[in-house]
């Protein structure tokens, strides 16, 4: 993770022993003297910085030096560095008495920041920080020449109550709302004063202050926004803009009955109504509570802000500034709106006009999802229809923006937190999943954790079966997406920059512009569910994009898919009926051998398959008999078992423990004899012992199910006992056979030789035999271990008795 020269220093400084960094602290304390600050001083804190943040536990400093650090921290005249360093030093060294440290509290505003840091990181309640909470308070009532603590106080003050919220009380609160209303709505319309040279015969001289300009260069006629642009700027403008950047959490933290936005529900609409006439005017909202005010000034804060968002920058900062603007000042209309929805009606016409403006212009795009925020919070309240406004942000934005990281994260949190009121009120939401997929094509690593918690919003049981294919796929979206961006982006000849894939992926990439295979990619890179679960040309598909398996993007998603495979079939089995169950286990069947080929996502996915192909027989055991015909034709074909081996094995094993009459009335005899025969014929075709075969490529548990399942069905029409005992006599010489002992241990052949055994003993009693390995359905029951009154503990016992008395096993 490091260098070996940042190991090593890292090393020295955790295994420095007490005595020694006791003599370095002393060594400190003297350099500290205000005649001695230099190179070395800021060396030696540098080394004593290392020191106290290489280790877990905090150290403990002499209290001589922590004095002189608390000196430094005070000192106006004092170099910033050292002040950093010394802040730094503290937050990290052994707790201190935070009392000492706000016991003489600085002027001064670089010194009151650095001191800040110290007291927030080593507070351990809020008491503790009353002392300088006060201090900042008493700081904004006051009115002090530029350059001092005012313009500092404010972030200060905005961390400590993200802290601790509840550290103000109500008059406190009214008091900081006060002042921000008044840097909000107030702040002076010129620029600051510069100074400029007078030339070579004058000194200096003060510039007349000019007016502010918007961003496209039109002088400002309305009050002062982060938006104006000047030169320099005033100490009230600077309060202006901490004042704009910390509103939201202010709002946040206190509405306008307390310090809870619960306390405020208890509002009547009448209440709300009449506060709403009282706000009409700017003239009668001086009338208004404090925290009311401030509530009506941001409001015309962000309307304004969305006005001058429509003007055309100058320069491109000033536009990148205009789109986080957009974001922020919905967001805080949208907060206003939720405590006070009388503000809704005054909001939506420009929240409507915003839309309008930005909506089709993908530079924008991340604005449009505060805007779906505030239509999903307060549609209903105005009677507004959102349907277009989340139609084309589910359809437009993830289709055409993939790739842009930072939308994506968005895009995703905002539908992982609204997905309850996504899943009741847009109806689009959970046929978008194949658009909100292309995010984690795209973006796998970062935004696995989220689509973690937000698939199972988008389980439906009318989509079901689609997105578990649109899962399986995944892979096969990521090479579709990167196809569909190089071409966006390159021409075919291009393929020598893109490093040593260049001509597999050219190939690919002619592959994806040809129109004969057009229809493949457009259903992969389909925008919404509904067009069909998924395509009879899919195995072509993958042939197409074979080149791209070892692209690591392609790899990286692959990597995922197994997480979000568990994730779907824990969701689905919850919702899943009859109909949808039998639909699941034909898929489980059919996509077995039909998916990318990545290496170790096969395996991988076959491994979740057989997991839950166990849970979803046990939750509805007829299955087997309605997929009798399918899972005849999967058990019976001896290749499954070379490419898909534990999957294979598992479908024996619930054809063994399900196809019964106890789980369901329609098996018969008949069904029996055909899956019986059908597993008999595998098991015969892959025990055959040849001399010039080659040794057996699958596992002894194979052998070992199958042997097992086969005794089970005959137990259950007992014609089919002699068969499988003549089968199971013949397991020895298999065990011994030359190509057999030449691939499994000597425990592995053991195992096949005993399981034949056992099997043989318990069919010479066919109705302890059906006893024993087919118990009752209630055989799951907790008591069955201890209840001495059942007779599942008799049967076992009773049988362990016959078998103990069996001196051979075997005829030889």
């Amino acid at each position: 993770m490091y260098a070996a020269a940042t190991e090593s220093l890292i090393k020295q400084a955790r295994e420095i022993k007490e005595e020694d960094l006791q003599k370095f602290c002393g060594r400190i304390i003297k350099q500290l003297h205000p005649k001695e600050l230099g190179g070395e001083t800021v060396d030696s804190l540098q080394r004593l910085h290392l020191i106290v943040s290489a280790n877990k536990y905090a150290r403990e400093l002499p209290s001589d030096l922590v004095m002189k650090l608390q000196t430094v921290l005070r000192s106006s005249s004092c170099p910033e560095q050292l002040q950093v360093l010394s802040s730094s030093i503290l937050q990290e060294s052994f707790p201190l008495s935070v009392h000492s440290l706000c016991s003489d509290l600085s002027q001064d505003s670089r010194a009151i920041s650095h001191l800040a840091s110290v007291v927030l990181s080593q507070a351990g309640n809020k008491e503790d920080v009353i002392p300088l909470c006060h201090h900042l308070l008493r700081s904004l009532e006051s009115r002090l020449s530029e350059g001092q603590i005012s313009k500092h106080a404010l972030p200060i003050l905005s961390k400590i109550i993200s802290v601790y919220p509840e550290i103000l009380t109500d008059d406190q609160v009214n008091l900081v709302s006060r002042k921000l209303v008044d840097w909000l709505r107030y702040a002076s319309m010129q620029q600051g004063a510069s100074m400029s040279s007078g030339g070579f015969f004058s000194g200096p001289r003060t510039r007349q202050p000019a007016p502010l300009t918007e961003v496209d260069g039109v002088v400002t006629g309305d009050f002062f926004t982060v938006l104006c642009v000047g030169q320099s700027y005033t100490e009230d403008q600077w309060m202006n803009m901490y004042t704009f950047s910390m509103i939201k959490s202010w709002l946040l933290t206190y509405d306008m009955d307390g310090t809870t936005n619960a306390e405020s529900d208890d509002r009547s609409e009448l209440d709300s109504s009449v506060m709403s006439m009282v706000s009409a005017t700017s003239s009668s909202s001086r009338l208004l509570p404090p925290k009311e005010r401030l509530r009506e000034k941001a409001f015309e804060y962000c309307q304004r802000l969305i006005e001058q968002s429509d003007r055309k920058a100058l320069k491109r900062t000033d536009t990148e500034l205009q789109k986080a603007c957009i974001v922020e000042s919905v967001s805080i209309m949208d907060i206003i709106c939720g405590e006070d929805p009388s503000y809704v009606y005054r909001a939506f016409p420009s929240i409507k006009a915003l839309y309008r403006r930005l909506n089709g212009d993908l530079a924008q795009a991340r604005a449009l999802l505060p805007i779906a925020q505030f239509y999903l919070n307060h549609s209903e309240t105005a009677a507004v229809d959102s349907e277009a406004v989340f139609s084309q942000l589910f359809r437009h934005c993830p289709a055409e923006q993939f790739n842009e990281p930072m939308l994506a994260f968005e895009f995703i949190r905002f539908c992982l937190l609204n997905a309850s009121m996504l899943q009741d009120r847009v109806a689009n939401y959970r046929q978008s999943f194949p658009n909100l997929l292309k995010f984690l094509a795209w973006n796998s690593p970062g935004l696995i954790t989220e689509f973690v918690e937000l698939l199972p919003s988008l389980v439906a049981p009318d989509t079901a079966i689609e997105l578990l294919h649109t899962l399986l796929d995944l892979p096969c979206l990521a090479a579709a997406l990167d196809l569909q961006h190089r071409s966006a982006c390159y021409q075919a000849s291009d393929h020598s920059t893109w490093g040593q894939q260049g001509a597999k992926m050219a190939a690919c990439l002619d592959a994806f512009r040809q129109p004969s295979y057009r229809g493949l990619f457009l259903y992969i890179l389909r925008p919404e569910a509904g067009t069909g679960d998924t395509i009879d040309r899919l195995k072509m598909l993958h042939e197409i994009v074979a080149d791209m398996a070892e692209s690591p993007r392609v790899v990286r998603c692959a990597q995922v898919v197994p997480v979000l495979l568990r994730i779907y079939f824990n969701t689905v089995i919850q919702i899943a009926d009859e109909k949808l169950m039998n639909h699941l286990l034909l898929v489980l069947l059919e996509r077995s051998s039909l998916l990318y080929n990545i290496k170790t996502f096969n395996t991988e996915v076959q491994k979740v398959f057989s997991t839950h192909l166990q849970a979803l027989c046990k939750l509805h055991p007829p299955l087997i008999v309605d997929q009798s015909r399918e899972l005849l034709d999967f058990a019976g074909s001896p290749a499954n078992i070379y490419s898909k081996e534990d999957f294979y094995t598992h479908v024996v094993w619930v054809i063994g423990v399900y196809l019964s009459v106890s789980y369901d009335c329609r098996c018969t005899v008949e069904l029996i004899t055909s899956f019986f025969e059908s597993l008999e014929a595998v098991l015969f075709e892959i025990t055959q012992v040849r001399q010039s075969a080659s040794p057996p490529s699958f596992s002894p548990r194979l052998i070992t199910v199958l042997m097992t399942t086969l005794t089970k069905l005959a137990t259950r029409s007992q014609d089919l006992i002699p068969r499988v005992s003549l089968f199971l006599s013949k397991m020895r010489s298999f065990a011994r056979s030359g190509p057999v002992t030449a691939c499994y241990s000597e425990e592995d052949s053991e195992e096949i030789i005993t399981r034949a055994h056992e099997l043989i003993n318990l069919l010479k009693l066919p109705n302890v035999a059906q006893f024993v390995l087919a118990p009752s359905a209630e055989g799951d029951s907790p008591r069955w271990h201890r209840d001495t009154n059942a007779s599942l503990p008799q049967g076992m016992r009773a049988v362990s008795g016959i078998l103990h008395r069996q001196i051979n096993f075997l005829p030889t």
